[in-house]
């Protein structure tokens, strides 16, 4: 059976029609009136685009929506938002829902042939802004303009990444299904046991809710960001999945392993002022550079943003410990103590659940050692359990909301051996502290940053502080690591 027919052209002509305005204005058809009787009705956005601008009826058939000219396409309505690093680009506001994931039919399939594939062969995508920091009623999107759109197809090579995600998941199905009397027993088992080897697509709900396939949130991001100008580099070579990238990294070992960081930087030919005083992301330098990239930062290379790859630099002692504790993200604290999200829906669950660490290890000689005599040991990459995040990150993420939410957070000033205030030594100001996790409790902690202590631009409930990073303590990420092998 065939969506509902247009020629592109017209299609075209109604969603020129509706760019800039909000969905409310354009809600010809009294969408939002549902929203008075059920406030939290879901996928109103994508009910508008249909119904008010597209005209059409509502209808729950597994086949693409649309039939523009004879090709069927998959209308998608999703949210972006303006990203809290780059004020002037929009990201993704979450993952995007494709179909459902089957057991007893994708056993059956080959992927060129897939309701999956079919689903995503020919998209067109509807942009909307999704202009709040907090979780808002239904009711509210009628406020959102509709920002752009466009008919997408995929490349060669993120239809090679998506096939090998695929193939992953029916094979996880078929094993289980050729091993146990009780195949359905061992289906919650998906999303967790393949979470670190699946690059695009992710399986939600788990079951006992039926799960469905979706693209990973910063994959739609790399697609919002194209459309709206955004370039990324992208590198030479295919890589298909993480085994193709752990591949490379073990070439790489192999050739470089035992060199300095000063031969690297020399063999690369990466600019330096003082080899004797390099910046600690000299490392993140070296790393693109050895993967054939131009560009300075993983964040800048296409392969590495859609992989959800992020690089960390880990010193290691002669006696393998870690000498520091590592940054991670921003805090957001509108999104962390906003009561209408849920830790599943959130910004840090997101961060720990779909992003991975390509760790470049490096061996001190010793404790004063210049940075450029640190040896290169070889790579690892390091993910996260679910059990880790539902344990340590939501323990944070839970204690940060409780502080905040029962007005327990607190200032104090901190003391030295004597009971007398601490001064900084650089701005002559007393030292202070606030209550939030801290690592001496917490494996995941918070900890200000800034210029010095007169650049305090967050405020929450009404103190004035550092903005505030997610950390990850040093002595996990070397315990992790030395479970796990050089690639």
């Amino acid at each position: 059976m065939k969506g509902h027919f247009f020629h592109r052209d017209k299609l075209e002509q109604l969603l020129d029609g509706v760019l800039n305005k909000t969905l409310g204005e354009v809600d010809t058809s009294h969408v939002f009136d549902k929203t008075k009787s059920n406030p939290k009705v879901t996928g109103i956005a994508g009910d508008v685009i249909e119904q008010s601008v597209l005209g059409l009826q509502a209808d729950n058939l597994q086949r693409p929506d649309l039939d523009v000219d004879g090709i069927d396409t998959e209308l998608k309505t999703t949210g972006i938002r303006l990203s809290k690093k780059d004020k002037n680009q929009y990201e993704a506001k979450e993952p995007m829902t494709i179909t459902a994931v089957s057991p007893s039919q994708i056993v059956e399939e080959e992927f060129s042939t897939s309701k999956f594939w079919h689903k995503l062969e020919h998209m067109l995508f509807v942009y909307y802004h999704y202009a709040s920091a907090k979780t808002v009623k239904a009711a509210e999107y009628a406020d959102f303009y509709i920002r752009g759109y466009e008919f997408h197809e995929f490349s060669d090579m993120d239809k090679a990444r998506l096939k090998n995600d695929w193939e992953l998941v029916q094979s996880f199905i078929m094993e289980i299904q050729c091993t146990y009397e009780n195949p359905e027993s061992q289906y919650p088992r998906l999303s967790s046991e393949l979470r670190d080897k699946l690059a695009y697509i992710d399986t939600a709900p788990k079951w006992p809710n039926h799960p469905r396939f979706r693209l990973k949130r910063q994959v739609v991001t790399g697609i919002v960001q194209n459309h709206f100008g955004g370039r990324l580099e992208q590198l030479s070579g295919c890589y298909r999945g993480y085994q193709d990238i752990d591949s490379k990294c073990h070439s790489l070992t192999n050739q470089d392993a035992g060199k300095t960081v000063a031969e690297l930087v020399q063999q690369y030919k990466i600019a330096v002022k003082d080899i004797t005083k390099l910046p600690k992301s000299i490392s993140e330098a070296i790393t693109v550079k050895m993967f054939g990239a131009q560009s300075l930062k993983m964040n800048q290379i296409e392969l590495f943003q859609k992989f959800g790859i992020v690089g960390k630099s880990i010193t290691m002692t002669v006696a393998g410990g870690r000498t520091e504790d590592t940054k991670l993200v921003a805090v957001d604290f509108e999104e962390w103590t906003d009561r209408g999200i849920a830790f599943e829906e959130s910004s840090i669950y997101d961060y720990f659940a779909n992003h991975q660490f390509l760790c470049m290890l490096f061996e001190e000689p010793s404790k004063d050692a210049p940075l450029c005599d640190n040896k290169f040991l070889g790579f690892k990459r390091l993910s996260f359990c679910e059990g880790f995040i539902q344990g340590e990150v939501k323990k944070t993420w839970d204690e940060v909301r409780r502080l905040v939410w029962n007005q327990e957070l607190a200032e104090t000033v901190e003391l030295d051996k004597m009971g007398n205030p601490r001064i900084n030594k650089k701005t002559g100001t007393v030292k202070k502290s606030i209550n939030f996790p801290k690592s001496r409790d917490h494996i995941i902690f918070l900890r200000g940053g800034g210029l010095d202590a007169r650049t305090k631009t967050e405020k929450v409930n009404g103190i004035n502080m550092y903005k505030q990073y997610v950390w990850v303590k040093g002595s996990y990420i070397a315990g992790a690591l030395q479970k796990i092998r050089l690639l």
